[in-house]
């Protein structure tokens, strides 16, 4: 593997004031679900006790709806989590990895803001890079890395669509690791230097795509030994309702397992891929063929260049050559 967790597990040491703002405000989140949930399933009971003799159903319909009205506030949520939570991270590993020192306690969150408030300028920049950059990853892995362009025997649908997700699910933090390239670069464009390293990205996919699925298996494991953990006391928790003990136990493990993820789990994936991009790129150029294999098979990719002119005539300015890797260095994989 070209990542070492003995190092990936120190940064996260060093960066533990953003690892404690994570779990806070994750577990806020999980601990609104539950919440939220738990009162639509006492309402639906109320009502159910009120309207028939047996209002499991009730119950069960009112956690549903709790659920669901939380999942939409926390969807609109995801812009601010990106910027206040996800990039602020990343800003500091950054830092961490060029061996620079980090202020202690509240005092890295702050730093870490400041930093990424330089580079994207307001949340909706950011936000809008990283569903680009997600758009264009989610086209290339579909082209490159579909099991059956490597295996193509018929009657292995079922192992193929197996593998397929394991591959999809070990490279959700990509678009998070060209972000890190962003900061690292010192960029004064967004936009250009998100091309930049998606190309990078395009032509070293193969170690990418090692790394990574490696890394889907650990992150994972870990995330179903959390939920197995809290499956417990959760079920303490919701006995309190016996009727719906059953499905509320099972969703409400599940969110708190997602929201220990989101904190402590995902940021040791995240890291050890942003060491596996700034090892294997680093003195990479861009390669102009696989520049335009990306232009041929995703209009996002287009629209990340019109994006990068509008910023440059916006702010006066064009890109800063740190924008572009350094020259020389190691050739561009196949």
């Amino acid at each position: 593997m070209d990542f070492k967790i003995g190092q990936v597990l120190g940064l996260m040491a060093k960066t533990m004031p953003f690892l404690v703002f994570r779990f806070l405000i994750y577990f806020a989140i999980t601990l609104t679900y539950i919440l939220i949930t738990g009162v639509g399933a006492g309402v639906g009971w109320g009502i159910g006790r009120i309207a028939t003799e047996d209002p499991a159903g009730f119950s069960m319909w009112g956690g549903i709806i709790g659920f669901g009205l939380v999942s939409a506030v926390a969807y609109f949520l995801r812009e601010y989590l990106l910027y206040m939570v996800k990039a602020g991270h990343i800003a500091v590993l950054v830092e961490l990895l060029e061996g620079k020192e980090l202020p202690q306690g509240r005092g890295q969150i702050d730093h870490a803001q400041k930093i990424v408030r330089e580079r994207f300028t307001e949340s909706s920049v950011l936000f809008g890079v990283d569903q680009l950059i997600k758009a264009v990853l989610k086209t290339f892995n579909r082209v490159f890395f579909t099991i059956t362009n490597f295996i193509p025997i018929p009657g292995l649908q079922g192992i193929a669509k197996f593998v397929n997700t394991v591959i999809n699910l070990s490279l959700t933090y990509l678009d998070e690791v060209i972000l890190a390239y962003n900061i690292k670069t010192g960029s004064t464009n967004p936009w250009e230097s998100s091309r930049t390293a998606l190309v990078l990205y395009a032509q070293n996919y193969k170690t990418f795509l090692k790394n990574a699925f490696f890394l889907a298996f650990v992150i994972w494991g870990l995330t179903f030994l959390v939920f197995l953990l809290v499956l417990g006391p959760v079920l303490a928790i919701v006995s309190l309702l016996p009727a719906v003990a059953g499905p509320l136990t099972l969703i409400i493990a599940v969110v708190l397992a997602w929201g220990i993820k989101q904190a402590v789990i995902e940021p040791i994936g995240m890291t050890a891929l942003m060491q596996v991009f700034f090892k294997v790129t680093e003195g990479q150029q861009a390669n102009p063929e696989w520049e335009g294999k990306l232009d041929g098979m995703s209009k996002k990719f287009g629209e990340l260049k019109s994006k990068a002119s509008d910023w440059d005539r916006s702010h006066g300015s064009t890109s800063k050559p740190s924008d572009e890797p350094p020259q020389g260095g190691a050739p561009a994989q196949g």
